[in-house]
């Protein structure tokens, strides 16, 4: 499995824990005052996240990604559903 498939993959699973901490996790807390599932989804997605920005930087030096489409990418992980966008800029590639 070469770095451009990991990559895929980590923004796929990072953006799902996203979501999860978003849609999930968030309203657990404030509705129901049950921070458990923030602390462990938080954690779980800020790891990933870390992850993410290695993995994009290794693909910024390894595969030429212009500095717009690392910034591009970078914006899109800030947003809900936004793996999907990066999924089809990497996919170009």
């Amino acid at each position: 499995m070469n770095i451009l498939s990991q990559f895929r993959i980590v923004s796929l699973i990072e953006g799902i824990s996203y979501l999860i901490l978003l849609g999930f996790a968030m309203p657990m807390k404030y509705i129901f005052d049950n921070e458990i599932f923030v602390k462990f989804f938080g954690m779980a997605h800020g790891v990933l996240f870390v992850l993410f920005i290695v993995l994009l930087g290794i693909c910024f030096f390894y595969y030429k990604f212009s500095i717009l489409k690392s910034i591009k990418i970078f914006i899109y992980s800030l947003i809900p559903f936004g793996f999907i966008l990066i999924d089809r800029l990497v996919k170009k590639a």
